[in-house]
């Protein structure tokens, strides 16, 4: 009898997460068009945005109930094959730039979604000469990485495969996805305050030093936009027009390199709490998952290292790497029947324990 009361407890969690990802999404497509109205704004490539992360979330979920191991598998091969095609430009990008600076920060981007589906896949695999060749995957990438010359992909892949093979011997998920986000807000933070110029200048100097000035002095555009539009923005799509410094760069894509920035620039506080809102509802989604919490801290590892990436770069302006967080997401909160029912089984005899002592 506490086998259908767990599996109908794991129901109602995920019917939970999904009306908060409606409305996390639903307010980030009305927001944008909000902040766009009376203006000469483009809230098109937010919508394109929201539209693949939800249709990516939809699909990993159908996929990931179907065929979990083969559905990550398939995600990893594809967003592998994206990245090695990022240095000729990825695909759904804006090619309006000549030198296409964001492709460098994309590609990096899709090789840690590589990476973290390879994890979830031979954390989700069975048979053990599966899981250990889907393991090997995950190495592959960040090599992959080293040749294709992107340092910060090769150190992403390299981190979410270390958080996946610890994730083996966790039993509280947590605990980990507390320390994901907390790391994830002190990077954002930190970006902040580069912009603000408020850390000390010993530091500051050292991290302009690995950031270039040029994507600094577009932080502290946008930090100079946002004051003076602190609820609205200016609107979707108007940094380039207004930086000062993106005008005078040469082959600037028009982006302050920096999604929490670009959102307080373009679409104002309401903006930056709805990205971190969203960021959220994935996490929350993840915790309440009932996958295996190898899979999940995998899956969140990815997703962390993908928000990273993104406070310093502009791999948020592409739609296969949107549209991939939310596949991944989706893959690591499909409802699998064997595994949701030993997760919910382990979930319920820890209960027990607590009691008991």
């Amino acid at each position: 009898m506490a086998a259908p009361d767990g599996r109908s407890a794991a129901q109602e969690r995920g019917r939970a997460t999904d009306v908060a990802g409606v409305v996390v999404l639903s307010g980030c497509a009305v927001w944008s068009l909000i902040s766009a109205a009376g203006r000469e704004a483009r809230p098109e490539g937010v919508l394109l945005a929201v539209f693949a992360v939800a249709a990516g979330y939809a699909c990993g979920r159908i996929c990931g109930t179907l065929l979990p191991v083969a559905a990550a598998s398939a995600t990893a091969l594809a967003a592998l094959g994206l990245a090695i095609a990022s240095r000729q430009g990825v695909p759904g990008g804006n090619v309006g730039a000549a030198t296409q600076p964001g492709h460098t920060g994309a590609g990096a981007a899709l090789l840690v979604l590589a990476a973290g589906a390879a994890c979830c896949a031979a954390s989700a695999a069975r048979p053990p000469a599966l899981r250990l060749c889907l393991r090997l995957l995950a190495p592959a990438v960040a090599c992959t990485a080293l040749a294709l010359g992107s340092v910060v992909g090769f150190a992403a892949a390299l981190g979410v495969l270390l958080c996946s093979l610890a994730a083996v011997r966790m039993r509280r998920r947590t605990l980990a996805l507390s320390g994901l986000a907390l790391a994830t807000g002190l990077v954002v933070a930190v970006s902040w305050g580069i912009a603000e110029d408020a850390l000390p200048t010993g530091l500051t100097v050292s991290l302009e030093g690995q950031l270039t000035q040029n994507r600094v002095a577009l932080w502290q555009d946008a930090v100079a936009l946002a004051k003076e539009e602190p609820v609205r923005g200016v609107g979707p799509d108007r940094f380039g027009k207004l930086s000062a410094t993106a005008q005078q760069s040469l082959g600037s894509d028009g982006k302050p390199h920096s999604a929490s920035l670009q959102q307080a620039a373009e679409q104002g506080v309401v903006g930056v709490a709805l990205l971190a809102a969203a960021f959220g509802w994935m996490l929350y989604g993840l915790l309440r998952s009932p996958r295996s919490t190898p899979v999940v801290l995998s899956a969140g590892a990815a997703l962390a290292a993908l928000a990273v990436l993104a406070s310093v770069g502009n791999a948020l302006s592409f739609a296969p790497v949107t549209a991939g967080a939310g596949l991944l997401a989706g893959l690591a909160t499909a409802r699998v029947a064997g595994e949701g029912a030993a997760e919910a089984s382990r979930h319920m005899t820890h209960q027990v324990d607590s009691r008991a002592l």
